[in-house]
């Protein structure tokens, strides 16, 4: 079944040198952008990371430091990204666990501003887990058939991904055909950062989801610790986190 799509979705996957939002890098990016009237344009980018990559990460995805010493950093790639991504969706795999606040991330370390707030993001892993609780090379063999051939390549994995997610609106009549409704099936909780350290309760209130204070409303915690937004700020929290830790605090956010 082709997706159902109201503007571009990007099917994007990262590899990159560990997975530590905050101190690993990209190395490879990978996307599919589909437009709404089925064409599609793909593109796989190798990134210098301008650090080592671990021999354990090199393991999974097969690239080494001589591999990406001669590529581009992501501050030299970062703008034509956003060009290629403004006015987009995006859908990956385990992407709203890691893919999405990875690249919002990347481009936040080099001052690149791409608003992920105005996009709807679909999981596919998430429908997966959902239905049928298996990995990408397993979701790949149930729903398409097939065997995925050079898993964990940023290619390979995006490429599995779109088919996957076609394939599944194939199999599940109650699986709507609509980005939107897509990205509120596979949204775990009312993320209010990417990171999910903050999120929302039923009463719209932003809640801290994490450490001592899981559960309090961050306004609140705020006021009344005057030493925990020194803490955030120093601390190893994402930028896009600290950013609304930031907005929260100054009266900017509720």
């Amino acid at each position: 079944m082709n997706l159902n799509l109201k503007k571009p979705i990007v099917f994007f996957d990262l590899e990159t040198t560990g997975i530590n939002i905050t101190h690993d890098r990209i190395v490879e990016i990978s996307y599919i952008k589909v437009m709404p009237n089925g064409t599609t344009k793909e593109n796989t980018i190798r990134v210098n990371p301008e650090m080592h990559i671990p021999e354990e990460s090199t393991a999974v995805h097969g690239i080494h430091d001589e591999d990406v010493a001669n590529e581009r950093t992501f501050r030299e790639i970062a703008v034509s990204l956003v060009t290629e991504f403004t006015g987009c969706d995006f859908a990956g795999y385990n992407s709203n666990r890691f893919d999405i606040p990875m690249l919002a991330e990347e481009f936040a370390r080099v001052d690149v501003d791409f608003d992920f707030s105005k996009c709807k993001m679909v999981d596919v892993q998430t429908i997966f887990h959902k239905k049928e609780q298996r990995t990408l090379v397993a979701a790949y063999k149930f729903y398409c058939g097939g065997d995925l051939e050079n898993a964990h390549s940023a290619n390979a994995d995006t490429r599995a991904t779109y088919e996957v997610l076609k394939a599944q609106l194939d199999k599940y009549s109650d699986l709507p055909n609509d980005v939107e409704k897509l990205s509120e099936y596979t949204t775990h909780t009312n993320n209010v950062d990417l990171a999910g350290r903050l999120v929302r309760n039923d009463a719209g209130e932003i809640l801290i989801n994490f450490g001592k204070y899981r559960g309090q409303p961050a306004a609140k915690v705020l006021r009344e610790d005057t030493g925990y937004y020194g803490w955030i700020i120093q601390g190893d929290f994402t930028q896009d986190t600290k950013r609304l830790f930031t907005k929260i605090k100054l009266g900017q956010l509720q």
